[in-house]
């Protein structure tokens, strides 16, 4: 059956579903699913949800459970009433509308995960333990940001402690984990030819093809204040400082790393970077610490494009290593700021009076690596290609290039780039696309997209249907009339 295809002015249900189909390892990275458990959550006013945009028909209130039942098992795994329940809780923390999503597509949605990973166990598929409890750090991180307390969260899930918690979120992470590697591997050597592609574009009614978003595309031309002499010397200084504290005194280096690190990503971890193989995707010199010291030691100040370190050994585990580092930026001098914004009110003035291009100013002039040799012209992180549509990007970015004309160049902005170093930039929007129907040549790559979509769709359809017939599957009697997108019934 042909996927009909979803335009941008589509449902959150189909977004979701559509989701659910492909959630390939990229967006599993992203996940933070609740864990299968014998376990209710405990009725807590301090700790309820809200229930008032909830359907009657797809949703019980969240604080109130019947005893806890079987709703199907699939192989080796069980699911639970409760888990449809926390499933629907899942997708609202991630504010995803629940809205016409019923009980019977999520349990179906369940299946799916565990059918997958029991198929994985079949067939010896391995999912490194670091890989799951770095995703676990992250998980509990973002509780504790919701609840407030490791002890809030623990007791929300009515837990006697946070290491049972770890436990629970261990095993629903190692299933996620697996059931990710399954489908990648059912559909990863898919391809589709561009007679495939012509031939699904066609095959879509004219007045069912998918409209697209307004879109544009952005270039940038980046300057840096200068960094003196004096503040590195400084920041090594202070770097230098905090280690003979650690090693001197027994200065707690976490405790350090809370205190002073500039990392946002692990400064309220205590500088924690857990699971490190010589694969991992670090900076050549952060790696080089990490396996040249042993476990205990404490680094000597060096530099990568983040700023400067120092990084602690904790944990040596075969070829996976646990460390914590403290990151640290140069001061910037006033005088180094004053020059910056000079230089690129120079420029900017340049590019309007004509006396050269946007794109040959970005490449004589822009210190952005990634985009000065193309013309300043930004990748899209989400898609990998030029385009941003203007309903999805990042808030702070869109207010910056909303308003301007194509080919009009922006006021001096100032901004940190993704190392977190202060820079000023100027933007420009090279190209503007208005809302508009699918056009196979113009919009030739995206059309591509979803023809491989719908053939990856179609293969993990096939797969299940095989797989579902030689797996024990039971579904309990509640859910015999549901109308499953699979063979779960085996009818």
């Amino acid at each position: 059956m042909r996927l009909n295809i979803i335009n941008l002015k589509s449902t959150q249900m189909n977004k979701f579903f559509l989701l659910l189909l492909l959630s390939t390892c990229m967006v599993q990275a992203q996940n933070v699913l609740v864990p299968d458990s014998t376990g209710v959550v405990k009725s807590n006013d301090s700790l309820e949800i809200s229930t008032k945009t909830f359907s009657k028909d797809t949703l019980k209130p969240f604080k109130r459970y019947k005893a806890e039942g079987i709703s199907a098992v699939v192989g080796e795994y069980i699911i639970l009433d409760s888990d449809i329940d926390k499933g629907y809780l899942e997708m609202q923390s991630q504010g995803i509308s629940i809205e016409g999503i019923t009980r019977c597509e999520l349990l179906g949605k369940l299946m799916e995960d565990k059918l997958y990973a029991h198929q994985a166990k079949q067939d010896s598929l391995v999912v490194a333990d670091a890989e799951i409890n770095s995703r676990i750090d992250q998980q509990l991180q973002y509780m504790v940001s919701e609840l407030g307390s490791e002890e809030k969260v623990a007791q929300y899930y009515r837990k006697d402690n946070v290491a049972d918690l770890r436990k629970e979120l261990f095993d629903a992470n190692k299933i996620i984990a697996l059931a990710s590697q399954m489908q990648q591997k059912i559909i990863d050597k898919l391809e589709v030819t561009p007679e495939e592609v012509r031939s699904f574009f066609y095959s879509i009614p004219e007045d069912e093809r998918p409209i697209f978003g307004a879109e544009i595309e952005v270039a940038q031309i980046v300057v840096e204040p200068e960094i003196s002499q004096k503040a590195i010397d400084d920041v090594i200084a202070r770097l230098n400082a905090i280690r003979a504290d650690i090693i001197d005194n027994g200065a707690s280096f976490s405790t350090k790393a809370v205190l002073y690190s500039k990392d946002p990503g692990s400064a309220s971890k205590g500088g924690l970077m857990t699971g490190i193989t010589r694969d991992s995707p670090l900076a050549k010199e952060f790696m080089d610490q990490t396996f040249s010291l042993l476990e205990g030691e404490v680094s000597e100040p060096f530099q990568t494009e983040f700023g400067w370190h120092i990084l602690y050994v904790e944990k040596i585990r075969g070829q996976e290593v646990d460390v914590r580092h403290i990151l640290l930026f140069p001061d910037v001098s006033q005088a180094a700021i004053d020059a910056a914004q000079k230089k690129i009110e120079d420029i900017r003035s340049q590019i309007v009076s004509g006396e050269i291009s946007f794109a040959d100013a970005a490449h004589k002039y822009s210190e952005d690596k990634e985009t000065r040799n193309n013309g300043g012209q930004i990748i899209n992180p989400l898609t990998f290609d030029t385009r941003f549509d203007l309903t999805k990007m990042d808030p702070t970015f869109g207010a910056q290039v909303y308003n301007l004309k194509e080919g009009e160049v922006s006021k001096v902005i100032t901004d940190r780039d993704r190392t977190g170093k202060g820079m000023l930039k100027i933007l420009t929007v090279t190209k503007r696309y208005p809302e508009h129907k699918a056009d196979y040549v113009k919009d030739y790559e995206r059309i591509k997209q979803l023809a491989l979509r719908e053939k990856q769709i179609k293969e993990i359809s096939k797969w299940q249907d095989k797989v579902i017939d030689k797996t024990y599957v039971h579904v309990n009697e509640d859910y015999q009339k549901c109308d499953f997108s699979a063979n779960w019934l085996k009818n």
